[in-house]
């Protein structure tokens, strides 16, 4: 019965992933999640307790193959797509990320028209699509209908990728995500290659961020609300209306290292192509429809600074050495540039990603 028919959760590793199961399990939804058979990724399964309802099967989505096998297998109610390689991983392997993000969205699609045909599909998106953005310019907040400009190869593959969902004959909802964000120190994640791209970034480039578990919220909410054939705009309230180097600032400030975050460059007023493809958005349907913002960005950050507890006295040490390595391991240091330059400094790092 459509009433027992689970969700069927890709990427159901990843950061949003780990939050829209536990999101959809909230709600009583049986789920099956699925990602690929790493032994990180089994290793995280068997971490849980074990759920009478929540069912792992492991996959590779870029196999059209396996992919009809999982949803034949799953015969779900609803399928929640969220499994893709992102920034900047997807600038280290971009034949594979193009193969994941847009291929196997493609695979996912013709598997559900083919053994699934009523399951709603929900497609994790980004504002990645609609490109730079100079808030210099009167641009508005970004919205459904803002048109799509992509400047890199992941906001290319995300347009790609919606492209094929809003061409299904199966039910659809797409939700663009702004800039996800966590409490949880151990996954917020600062690898190097993470680390330079941020540093990257125009100090003065407009973000809207949202906080991973509200994520989940908007995606389990989409599963049954009438939003069927639309694009919602996924971001926090207006707290999380935010420039870029407001993030990094709180963020180390809430695990008590002041000062770690070097002072970048801003962006160039003049320059509309050389800004990142984040903006502020409006969030107003969404909230209408899914009612899923409960974290504002000053509850995360003091989430966060609860976390750390006492370390935040000993964290406070490592605050100026880090500031003085971000310093030395800039995109710009040496460069003498005025304005930051995010794509110019993707080239250089990564070249295949700009072919």
């Amino acid at each position: 019965m459509l009433s027992d028919a689970p969700v069927l959760v890709t990427g159901a590793c990843g950061l949003v992933g780990r939050a829209t199961v536990a999101a959809l399990r909230s709600r009583g939804y049986p789920v099956v999640a699925t990602d690929l058979g790493t032994r990180a990724n089994r290793d995280h399964a068997a971490s849980l307790p074990r759920e009478r309802d929540l069912y792992w099967r492991w996959a590779d989505l870029t196999s059209p193959e396996q992919a009809r096998g999982l949803v034949k297998a799953s015969a779900p109610r609803a399928v929640v797509h969220l499994a893709a390689v992102i920034p900047p991983a997807c600038y280290d392997a971009p034949d594979l990320a193009e193969r994941v993000n847009v291929g196997g969205t493609r695979n996912i699609v013709e598997a559900i028209a083919a053994h699934a045909p009523s399951a709603r599909i929900l497609h994790a998106s980004s504002v990645a699509v609609h490109g730079s953005r100079n808030p210099h310019r009167d641009l508005g907040l970004l919205g459904a209908d803002t048109p799509l400009a992509p400047s890199d190869l992941y906001g290319r593959h995300k347009a790609a990728a919606e492209e094929i969902v809003r061409a299904a004959a199966t039910p659809w909802v797409v939700l663009r995500l702004g800039g996800v964000m966590t409490t949880e120190v151990s996954a917020a994640g600062n690898d190097p290659a993470t680390a330079y791209l941020s540093a990257a970034l125009p100090d003065d480039g407009r973000i809207q961020t949202v906080d991973v578990r509200d994520v989940a919220r908007a995606f389990a909410a989409a599963v049954e609300a009438d939003v069927e054939g639309e694009v919602l705009m996924i971001g926090g309230d207006e707290s999380h209306r935010l420039l870029q180097r407001e993030i990094a600032v709180g963020y180390t400030t809430a695990l008590g290292m002041e000062g770690a975050v070097p002072p970048g460059l801003p962006g160039d007023p003049d320059d509309d192509a050389t800004w990142f493809a984040t903006d502020w958005m409006d969030t107003t349907r969404a909230q209408e429809a899914l009612d899923f913002q409960r974290v504002s960005w000053p509850r995360l950050l003091e989430e966060i600074r609860q976390q750390v507890g006492w370390k935040r006295y000993l964290l406070r040490l490592a605050g100026p050495p880090l500031a003085a390595l971000a310093q030395r391991r800039s995109p710009y240091a040496g460069t003498g540039q005025r304005y930051a330059d995010p794509w110019g400094a993707v080239e250089r790092r990564w070249p295949a990603a700009a072919s």
